[in-house]
């Protein structure tokens, strides 16, 4: 689609911008009980661990401030996910996300994965910093 091929930087920003968005919403769930809570039994290292690194890594992703490092953890931290979907939590266990309801582990993950190879690019602190 040719005529998006001039708003690509700022596609990218804006899609930076909203995965990080979502993620910190994850984070806040889990660590302050907003949008619903976590749900009760779940455990602390999973609650703890995954929140910071929702809250934190999001934030990071969203404004731009070492998008790449924070993506490439989040990544992993998504990659755990879904297996924790596919092999622990699921009933039945599956490896297929629309089965074990790791749809959005796996979409995360990848998306996590791309910003990490791209960086923070346009409209964000790391090129304000860098004078662009």
């Amino acid at each position: 689609m040719g005529f998006l091929a001039p708003h690509t930087e700022r596609i990218y920003a804006a899609f930076r911008f909203m995965a990080g968005l979502m993620f910190v919403q994850h984070g806040f769930q889990k660590l302050f009980g907003w949008f619903g809570g976590t749900p009760d039994g779940s455990p602390a290292a999973i609650v703890y661990g995954a929140g910071t690194i929702e809250l934190a890594g999001g934030a990071l992703v969203a404004l731009g401030l070492f998008a790449g490092p924070a993506a490439f953890i989040a990544s992993g931290t998504m990659a755990f996910a879904f297996a924790f979907h596919a092999f622990v939590i699921s009933n039945p266990k599956s490896i297929f996300p629309i089965v074990n309801q790791g749809e959005l582990a796996a979409l995360y993950c990848f998306a996590f994965l791309f910003i990490a190879a791209k960086g923070s690019g346009i409209w964000s602190v790391d090129a304000a910093r860098a004078g662009r």
